[in-house]
């Protein structure tokens, strides 16, 4: 499984449980600071991250596991190619709007 960058892979989603996603970033290229709905689970499977939230920044080399709450601003931008498997969950999160359309 080899996602092109900018075109991000839904591996599997399920209403109420989790949506994952892979996501190839190439070195230099960034995931602008932002947030979400769900509990966000960011693994490095290939390269290395930065990332960012409030005041701190880390260095996420493979193997690393990241989680963010919901609602948490965050950004990463990747020092190396990187290979990255996101997790949201519960999907969708309270307050998602595919929620609010509907009902």
């Amino acid at each position: 499984m080899e996602p092109q960058p900018q075109h991000p892979v839904v591996l599997h989603s399920e209403d109420g449980v989790a949506r994952i996603v892979a996501i190839n970033l190439p070195a230099g290229d960034a995931l602008e600071e932002h947030q979400v709905h769900e509990h966000a689970w960011l693994h490095v499977h290939r390269g290395a991250v930065e990332v960012s939230a409030e005041e701190r920044t880390e260095i996420a080399p493979a193997g690393s596991l990241v989680h963010w709450e919901p609602g948490e601003r965050h950004a990463v931008r990747a020092l190396d190619d990187a290979l990255l498997v996101l997790i949201l969950a519960p999907w969708p999160g309270p307050g998602h709007p595919s929620l609010r359309n509907a009902g």
